[in-house]
């Protein structure tokens, strides 16, 4: 998911390619940034639902990567693709090898508020009072 503002194009030599210009939705005041490689084998489900504590931008490096945001649709991100989420109250539902057969990495990028993980699991009942914000699922059209 790329979202470029035009405002900021600048002029970059052909060797440098722009992949994702995104405006976070906030940077958490005395915040800190983490970078992370994620490797995911064949079929592996990814983590639990769960926030981040700040925006996340992320590039899938190999593989495919199945990934999903409250409120956006899941999407299957391939290798070379972006992707980011808002973070803060927004739940992050999917982040799983998209494929039975072959491995996916991917490497993110967090923004992380002072004082707060970096991600927190989110528990069933929660889940379920937020149920009516997920986007509709392949499986339930």
């Amino acid at each position: 998911m790329s979202e470029t503002n035009p405002a900021h194009e600048v002029s970059l030599p052909p060797e440098v390619q722009l992949l994702q210009e995104v405006t976070p939705p906030f940077f958490p005041e005395g915040g800190s940034a983490m970078t992370i490689l994620v490797e995911w084998p064949p079929g592996h489900p990814g983590l639990p639902p769960h926030r981040h504590s700040g925006p996340a931008f992320g590039y899938v490096m190999e593989g495919a990567l199945r990934f999903e945001v409250e409120g956006r649709p899941e999407q299957v991100i391939q290798a070379g693709g972006t992707f980011w989420e808002p973070g803060g109250d927004v739940i992050h539902y999917q982040d799983a090898n998209a494929s039975a057969d072959a491995p996916n990495k991917f490497v993110v990028t967090m923004l992380c508020a002072p004082g707060q993980p970096m991600l927190t699991l989110v528990d069933p009942e929660e889940l379920k009072q937020r149920a009516h914000l997920r986007a509709p699922r392949p499986s339930d059209s």
